[in-house]
């Protein structure tokens, strides 16, 4: 049988990128933040309160994190490829299940799915996208995987407001049939056309999925921070702003998936807007200014007017896709294609832990306080942790030949 990796038919460059690029919908835009903007619909139908609500998107993150870890330890054992493989066939899995569940078990099943799902897909492919780019295009390729989840975010919330307005709340797993059949689609031309030069896995062996690895990366330390930061504070707003809205603003449930649909939108925008910002600053200012802009934001969306809500729903668009677009070029940039994998799991791994706190956290401190301000309070306060942190990386990175 000839061998896969030199088949003609296989796809590279812009192609190739695209191809990636909608993987990550499936993986997150799909997988992850469609519970977010379908919460208040699946909390009234199936009768549960925010706390339990909260906690079925604590499953979701806790299988990311779960996911970091194994495919850390993957990467010793498999090729990239083979691992976004095994993700793309867990998501589609949880997808599926997502579409006839009957109860919040069931859906806490198929959230686990596409966590590990998720972490299994998003880890590999930034590599995978910028092999398949010009050396001088390896920096853009990577954030447009983000740009990939804006997409699937903005589809997210206009097939979400069309289908809750027209079938009603009850509706909600038709969302989820429609994603799962246009996944399926995906992963039949992704497993066809995609190819990665990877001859053989890392066979680097290491503790807590990469950590030794990172640890010899300049500037591990800030960079990992960063990402834990950004993983606590971007879920108490993108996993609790619909509701918020809608119930302590009063907002109806169309109006509130048009600011989830803009936010999906500025994301296609936001990673290549901050790394050309970063290639003008460098990675510190370049972090440090998202971090600072996303407090600004989360602060001005918390008296729910009209205007100002919308435009900070752009704003937080642009920073939700930003921030990890420049941790993921600055690992990408700083590893080999050996040490990529066990490093960025690892830091992966730090993010998915602040991820598993953040919803859960959100939703008891909603049921608390009868209010969700103080999550988007508590949000602004993290982001400047994170500023804080990207002060303290190198000014220059050190570029390494991939």
């Amino acid at each position: 049988m000839p061998d896969a990796r030199s088949s003609p038919k296989k796809l590279s460059g812009l192609p190739a990128i695209g191809l990636l690029a909608a993987g990550a919908a499936l993986a997150l835009a799909f997988g992850r933040f469609s519970y977010g903007v379908l919460l208040p619909a699946i909390r009234d139908d199936l009768g549960i309160s925010n706390t339990l609500a909260g906690t079925l998107g604590t499953v979701n993150v806790t299988a990311y994190l779960a996911g970091a870890v194994l495919a850390g330890l993957a990467t010793a054992r498999f090729r990239l490829l083979v691992i976004a493989r095994i993700g793309f066939a867990l998501s589609l899995s949880g997808l599926g299940l997502a579409a006839f569940a009957s109860g919040p078990w069931t859906l806490g099943v198929s959230l686990l799915l596409t966590g590990v799902g998720g972490a299994f897909i998003w880890i590999p492919t930034p590599a995978i996208a910028a092999d398949a780019a010009r050396p001088d295009q390896r920096r853009m390729a990577v954030a447009l995987m983000s740009s990939g989840i804006g997409v699937g975010i903005v589809f997210t919330g206009q097939l979400s407001g069309l289908v809750r307005s027209t079938l009603g709340d009850t509706s909600w797993r038709v969302v989820y049939q429609v994603q799962a059949a246009l996944g399926l689609l995906l992963v039949a031309a992704t497993v066809t056309l995609i190819n990665h030069h990877q001859d053989q896995p890392t066979q680097t062996h290491s503790q807590l999925g990469g950590l030794a690895t990172l640890r010899q990366m300049r500037g591990w330390a800030p960079i990992t921070f960063c990402y834990a930061s950004f993983g606590f504070m971007y879920l108490l707003i993108v996993a609790f702003l619909t509701t918020k809205l809608e119930d302590d603003n009063n907002w109806t449930s169309s109006r509130a998936s048009l600011a989830f649909t803009l936010i999906g939108l500025a994301v296609v925008f936001g990673g290549p807007t901050f790394i050309k910002i970063s290639e003008k600053t460098g990675s510190r200012k370049a972090l440090m200014l998202a971090f600072t802009f996303w407090a600004l934001l989360v602060l001005t969306a918390i008296p729910g007017w009209t205007t100002p809500t919308l435009v900070a729903s752009v704003g937080i668009g642009l920073t939700f896709a930003g921030v990890p677009a420049l941790v993921t070029v600055y690992i990408v940039e700083n590893t080999s294609l050996d040490t990529y994998g066990p490093s960025y799991a690892a830091a992966t791994l730090a993010f998915g832990l602040a991820q598993m706190l953040s919803p859960q956290v959100g939703g008891y401190l909603a049921d608390l306080t009868g209010s969700f301000t103080t999550n988007f309070a508590l949000s602004a306060a993290f982001a400047l942790t994170g500023t804080l942190a990207a002060s303290r990386l190198p000014n220059q990175e050190a570029l390494m030949a991939r």
